[in-house]
């Protein structure tokens, strides 16, 4: 199998690579690329750049925004976006209910929706978790009952990132609470937020930041041409969701960065007569993770040109297990880096602690998450030992 890019192909990253480096406001991509927080305007500035150039939801229908690109430019294009530093397009919007949308949804929904989504003019959270229902999603509780034009919703979801900024919520909801299996009563609404009876409050993280949300209904009123497809369909509508969520999940690009900083930091750090980056034992450590990187980068590239046919591929959950154990690696090397200026958290400029320093506990603290979304890691090794492995 031949990995080397084909010259159509290099032609093409390096319009990219050009592109994302000359197009994006700098003072954005350089906060993302040192893990600071990014503002919901640097969010939806950057998608409206992308949307207005064709290049914020390629997977889309073309008439909806999508490009008629082979998988190879996808991967390219996600790729140099990630070593550019630029702040990915929203997924909630781009690789979650888009797709649901223009692939289920009525055209009116389409029309509706659609060109607004891909330009964020609607910011869209999820709303799939449950206090009783994470990785046994089916067993969700929030109820969706068919009262003339309407339905009228109530129950909680927990877990929503990024609530906070959003005007709308894609959620599953139990249309059917005598359905024999639990799977087959479930339908996919859009609730609009502003809607009475809707309360959110935030939950605040172990790093001290508000990223997610719980959402309480209360005899929330949605009208039933916000359904998308079928009723009681939603649960087929949710699993190819949750395989869009997994595209690019393993985030090569950005771990790639992480290592190139945390070089940068290492060979300024003092240790005895040199440096930390001369340190025999750190070196053999980076090393090992650069080639981590590299082998994973060669499993995603093998999928990618496997992949022509479009037919889900099982080793997305190498990706994603591989993935999201070396982002974490990534920002771990980076805290131990630190050593003790990352201690002190959002002291400011006025300490002998960088402020890369500081940033480097609690982004090691979040990045804990990267195994749990898109399905956990333990989820994703038994699909590996049962699809793969034939265990």
């Amino acid at each position: 199998m031949n990995l080397a890019l084909t010259e159509e192909e290099a032609a093409f990253r390096d319009e990219m690579r050009t592109f994302f480096t000359t197009e994006i406001p700098a003072e954005i991509r350089e906060k993302n690329r040192v893990g600071a927080e990014l503002s919901r305007e640097d969010l939806v500035t950057t998608m409206r750049i992308l949307n207005a150039n064709g290049l914020a939801v390629p997977h889309w229908p073309k008439e909806f925004g999508g490009r008629d690109w082979t998988p190879v430019q996808r991967h390219i294009w996600l790729d140099e976006m990630q070593l550019a530093s630029v702040p990915e397009p929203l997924a909630f919007n781009a690789s979650m209910v888009g797709p649901v949308i223009a692939t289920f949804g009525s055209q009116e929904l389409k029309e509706k929706f659609l060109p607004k989504t891909a330009n964020v003019d609607i910011w869209w959270c999820q709303g799939f978790s449950e206090p009783e229902a994470g990785s046994d999603l089916a067993s969700l509780r929030t109820t969706a009952l068919r009262d003339g034009e309407d339905y009228i919703v109530n129950g909680q979801k927990t877990w929503t990132t990024l609530g906070q900024y959003a005007d709308w919520i894609f959620a599953l909801v139990r249309t059917d609470p005598t359905a024999p299996k639990k799977q087959a009563g479930i339908s996919f609404l859009l609730i609009d937020l502003n809607t009475p009876g809707i309360t959110m409050r935030p939950i605040k993280l172990i790093d001290g930041s508000v990223e997610v949300n719980e959402v309480f209904f209360e005899n929330v009123r949605v009208p039933a041409e916000n359904l998308v497809g079928e009723e009681n369909q939603g649960w087929s509508y949710a699993k190819f969701l949750l395989g869009n969520e997994r595209t690019g999940v393993a985030r090569v690009g950005h771990t790639k960065v992480r290592l190139e900083e945390a070089k940068k930091h290492a060979a300024a750090t003092k240790v005895g007569t040199g440096t930390l980056a001369e340190d025999p034992l750190f070196a053999a450590r980076f090393a090992e993770l650069e080639n981590e990187v590299l082998a994973l980068e060669l499993t995603q590239l093998r999928m990618v040109s496997g992949s022509e046919d479009g037919k889900p591929n099982p080793a997305s959950s190498i990706l994603k297990l591989r993935g999201s154990e070396l982002q974490q690696s990534a920002t771990e090397m980076l805290m131990d880096i630190a050593g003790p200026d990352s201690l002190p958290y959002e002291a400011g400029e006025d300490i002998g602690s960088a402020e890369w320093a500081q940033r480097s506990v609690p982004t090691y603290l979040n990045y804990r998450k990267a195994s749990i979304y898109g399905g956990s890691n333990e989820v994703q090794r038994q699909i590996i030992a049962s699809t793969i492995l034939g265990l």
